[in-house]
């Protein structure tokens, strides 16, 4: 199948400080990089998870895909087309192909404008004027179940849940190929999150988008996502389909996020990893493998020498940077791996 969108070798930085600070405090580099060399791809109709710790420059590769922050290098290509070159007229048709849900669902809605206003606010921007307000308003809250006569109501006075609706219906507005949700159920209570879940489950199967979903919550992930790239200081660490990753994680960093995931069966007994350690500030990468500090089966090439990206032998789809990655017995449920380590590469 096609890609949709094919990012290759993204890097991202921003400036830590202004050039005449720099040059006072005698700082050679005030940067702060804060994604790495990232590549993947999307296909039509397909579901991509990025996972990490906060910091771990997951919303940015989004804010960068959809145009709200530049590249330092790299290629992003939409549909064969190359965009991160082109400027603003020449890059809108292809960004009207995109739509984003932002990660506070009351706080990315404007305060002075209805519901009404914000859904129909996309075809202002793309100059779709033929388009009746009112009709496509109400389409849009008919799509993800909420009333008409919501379209008088401010963001005020929507709860949370009826906020991310809101949310998801305003980027549904212009029938895009890809939606970016991140974080689509912080801060929503289990059985509305499970509602809002649902609901885009749903949409892509009646509208054939592909999704790229940014969350730390892995039983989302798990029941919603056909691959996942796990992300550590700007960098995948691990990518593969997400049935490959849950039964047979290869890097450590993975196996510590999956051992933690909540598991629902009170008689479960878990083999719960504590990670030592804080993370890393990206000023101040660690030498070699960057997570070697927290990492119980670190050796000493692991604190001199950066991993390679290798691959996994049952599944050439499943990339790993490890040199000790972990061999798993597959077992049913998720949150209690056991591991031995296996040669070095």
């Amino acid at each position: 199948m096609s890609a949709l969108l094919r990012v290759e070798d993204l890097r991202v930085r921003f400036r830590t400080m202004g050039p005449l600070k720099a040059l006072a405090t005698g700082t050679n580099a005030p940067f702060l990089d804060a994604v790495c060399g990232v590549s993947f791809e999307i296909s039509k109709g397909e579901t991509l998870a990025l996972v990490g710790e906060s910091g771990s420059g997951k919303s940015t590769i989004a804010r960068t895909i959809i145009g709200l922050q530049r590249a330092l290098s790299g290629s992003i290509s939409f549909d064969g087309q190359e965009i991160e070159e082109l400027t603003g007229a020449e890059r809108k048709p292809y960004l009207r192909r995109m739509a984003m849900m932002f990660q506070d669902p009351i706080g990315s809605l404007s305060p002075r404008l209805t519901v009404r206003s914000l859904l129909t606010e996309p075809f202002r921007i793309h100059g779709l004027k033929e388009r009746d307000a009112g009709v496509e308003a109400a389409r849009l809250l008919r799509l993800v179940g909420l009333p008409a006569d919501f379209a008088r109501r401010y963001p005020h006075q929507l709860s949370g849940g009826q906020a991310r609706r809101v949310g998801i219906a305003r980027a549904l507005a212009l029938e895009p190929d890809l939606i970016i949700a991140d974080e689509p159920t912080a801060g929503l209570d289990v059985s509305v999150q499970g509602e809002v879940l649902n609901l885009l489950a749903r949409l892509q199967d009646e509208l054939g988008m592909a999704i790229l979903i940014i969350t730390h919550n892995l039983n989302v992930v798990r029941h919603m996502t056909d691959r996942m790239a796990i992300m550590y200081l700007g960098r995948f660490i691990e990518l593969g389909s997400t049935e490959h990753i849950f039964d047979q994680p290869r890097h450590p960093y993975t196996e510590a996020l999956l051992a933690a995931n909540p598991e629902p069966d009170p008689d479960a007994v878990f083999n719960r990893i504590e990670l030592k350690g804080e993370v890393p500030s990206p000023m101040r990468r660690p030498s070699g493998c960057e997570f070697h500090t927290r990492c119980r089966y670190a050796q000493d090439i692991c604190s001199r020498v950066f991993p390679e990206s290798s691959t996994s032998p049952d599944d050439p789809e499943h990339s790993f940077r490890c040199h000790f990655p972990l061999a798993r017995e597959v077992i049913s449920g998720f949150g209690r791996p056991h591991h031995t380590l296996v040669g070095t590469k």
